[in-house]
């Protein structure tokens, strides 16, 4: 299903133009520090971003950079409040509170805030679930799970995002209402560069939730990893990875670069391709995108497969072509026999199969569950076939090992 959602008014989703949100900074413990506005700019600020291209504002007077002295409630609804009162009616735009608690973020709603962005994903503080209920607001939500943004790699996003959006659901709040964070950004000790470059590169995986997703990448570590520059020097560097994510399925880009991020968002966006799909009456037909067997089950689940039946699906719904070089012609049918019975199929040299040639290289197609049982087959057999086993099953394992995918911060 494409993504296809009303917020506040505002369409966002597969088919709608990528939405921009400004970023007004109301704290001076944020680890940008020319992005923080004084109380007395901040309407020039805000509508300054809307002339070049926000469509949202997101406001916050407490830095979320895990480094941040921390600040208190009283000082954050000090910041904040006179802003909103000031932005209120005056900017052509949605605007959102950046807090993680709930008493505030309704005092912010009650000021005619459309939005609540809660970093912590609904953890820090459980009223935030009660309050966005209550007002039936959407909501920005980032992956967390026992501390904010504490997932690692794209994997364990997955899985508190599920889990966020499952107790959402279980709390009463609308799931169209929520939008999706995906916790870019250096946000706990043991996270490193890598397991954001895997979010980045595989940010297409988020469509398994058929909700919006929000990209906060602006001038963060994950950046600063590749290019070694201060926060003010790292504009660049944000865009080629703001352009990844577009690229890659993003409908919302927090920025604090608004007039330079619109170009890259315009110019990914329109190299951005959706799997077909056909609809006619009631009808509707379309390819899903699978390229990780876990994330078929978010969508087997959805049409009501039992665990079960997930757990026994999902390794047969992503196919692969594996190439292996200089084996015998023997050990080359041998393989392609193995195969076929298993429901696979392999591609060899004519001049192999009539046992001209000596050695040959073979092309290997199937399922991750053709190729387990493949690898199960060859490891018992004779010549070098073994070998060929354990290599098939490093590759395959090297598919999942994010170090040797990325190794991105040696360039």
């Amino acid at each position: 299903m494409a993504v296809d959602a009303d917020i506040c008014g505002l369409k966002i989703g597969d088919k709608h133009p990528v939405r921009l949100m400004g970023v007004i900074n109301l704290s001076n413990e944020s680890f940008y520090k020319a992005s923080v506005v004084d109380e007395d700019s901040v309407l020039d600020v805000a509508r300054k971003m809307v002339d070049e291209g926000a469509t949202m504002i997101d406001v916050g007077a407490r830095s979320t950079w895990p480094l941040a002295k921390p600040i208190s409630r009283n000082k954050e609804i000090s910041r904040l409040l006179p802003v909103l009162d000031i932005l209120q009616n005056n900017v052509d735009a949605i605007v959102s509170v950046d807090t993680m608690f709930s008493d505030i973020a309704e005092k912010a709603l009650s000021r005619g805030v459309d939005v609540v962005n809660d970093v912590s994903g609904f953890t820090t503080d459980p009223g935030m679930m009660c309050v966005v209920r209550d007002y039936d607001c959407p909501a920005v939500v980032m992956a967390s799970m026992e501390r904010t943004g504490d997932p690692l790699g794209m994997d364990e996003v997955i899985i508190a995002l599920d889990e966020i959006v499952r107790r959402s659901e279980s709390h009463g709040i609308d799931p169209s209402r929520l939008i999706l964070d995906p916790a870019i950004g250096k946000w706990v000790p043991e996270k490193e560069a890598v397991h954001d470059f895997e979010v980045i590169d595989q940010f297409q995986r988020l469509q398994v939730f058929e909700k919006p997703i929000l990209a906060a990448i602006s001038r963060k570590s994950v950046i600063d990893a590749v290019v070694n520059k201060p926060a003010d020097e790292r504009l660049h560097g944000s865009l080629a990875a703001t352009a990844i994510t577009v690229h890659k399925g993003a409908h919302i880009i927090r920025t604090h670069d608004v007039a330079a991020t619109v170009d890259a968002v315009k110019v990914a966006s329109a190299m951005r391709s959706f799997p077909s799909a056909t609809q006619e009456d009631r009808f509707r037909v379309s390819i899903i995108d699978i390229t990780v067997p876990d994330d078929l089950v978010y969508y087997m689940r959805s049409v009501g497969v039992t665990p079960e039946g997930c757990s026994i699906m999902k390794n047969k719904s992503v196919s692969m072509a594996i190439r292996i070089d200089n084996i015998t012609s023997t050990e080359a049918l041998i393989i392609k026999q193995e195969i076929l019975a298993r429901g696979g199929d392999a591609a060899i040299s004519r001049d192999a199969i009539s046992q001209q040639l000596d050695s040959t290289d073979v092309i290997v197609i199937g399922t991750l569950l053709q190729f387990e049982k493949l690898i199960q087959k060859l490891s018992g057999q004779s010549r070098d076939l073994p070998l060929i086993a354990r290599m098939l099953r490093r590759t395959l394992e090297s598919q999942i090992d994010i170090k040797q995918k990325y190794p991105g911060t040696t360039l």
